[in-house]
């Protein structure tokens, strides 16, 4: 199928994006929901659904995959917060499918790839607008245990970095901008100590992707700074927020390993 990304930067959006491709599915286009620019402390949106941090970046994501980028700014709110989505104006799943529905009348795709894995406040949402559209959700990652996802997008040659902490055992002076192969060994520690998500899928973290397979240059993080966005004691919530970035040329691009796992398993339709 012809398929368009929603992608928020991050690791998942990234690795199933490769799923897809490995599937036998060309990724035509890609698709971000981002704050409105004027918004005080934009860069971390208060959204059930959404990533929001590293939205500077986007462009650079799209521009080093050479795809076709499409962006609506987030206007709405979670009002509609049950487990069931009806279609509500004013909410923000209600931006996702006027994105979506631009992208399917200009690009002609069958398949939206999402990188959901364990959410089914976002799933169930996702699939509803897809089901409006007539599209195909494929998520490939849902459900996965998330010790194998991790080893497997790290061993697929995905370059992402830390840009949220949000977690007990999580200290933004330390963790912010390392590397998920850095992560990865205390990440497993903090699962056993404290039940955190290895893949962050409680919210505990969130990444940006620097680098992957798929990109046919990288992004470069020139400058960042650290913002506070609470200061708790025990679990202060901070980010990375980029200040300076640029595009470099890659000596050459890393293929998909051979043993690249495929989990072809799609969100089923509503």
């Amino acid at each position: 199928m012809r398929v368009a990304a929603l992608i928020s930067g991050g690791k998942d959006s990234c690795y199933n994006m490769m799923q897809c491709i490995a599937a036998g599915h060309q990724i035509v286009a890609l698709a971000n929901l981002r704050p409105a620019e004027n918004q005080m402390k934009s860069d971390e949106l208060d959204s059930y659904m959404y990533q929001t941090v590293g939205h500077h970046a986007i462009d650079l994501y799209a521009e080093a995959m050479a795809l076709p980028l499409y962006r609506r700014t987030i206007r709405g709110k979670s009002v509609d917060t049950g487990r069931v989505y009806t279609e509500c104006e004013g909410d923000e799943v209600e931006d996702l499918y006027e994105l979506l529905k631009l992208v399917k009348e200009k690009e002609e795709v069958e398949g939206i790839s999402v990188g959901a894995i364990l959410s089914d406040y976002q799933r169930v949402r996702v699939e509803n607008v897809c089901k409006r559209l007539n599209l195909q959700p494929l998520a490939y990652l849902w459900q996965r245990n998330q010790e194998d996802l991790l080893r497997e997008m790290i061993s697929s040659n995905i370059q992402a970095i830390i840009i949220k902490v949000a977690a007990l055992g999580l200290n933004p002076d330390k963790h912010l901008g390392k590397t998920l192969d850095q992560m990865e060994p205390y990440l497993l520690e903090l699962s056993k100590k404290y039940g955190v998500h290895v893949c962050g899928e409680g919210g505990e973290y969130e990444t940006f992707t620097l680098d992957c397979p798929l990109f046919k240059k990288k992004i470069i993080v020139d400058s960042s700074e650290v913002v506070i966005h609470s200061a708790d004691a025990f679990a202060p919530v901070a980010y990375l927020r980029f200040l300076e970035l640029h595009l470099e040329d890659k000596a050459s691009t890393p293929e998909i390993p051979s043993d690249f796992k495929r989990q072809l398993r799609c969100v089923p339709s509503s």
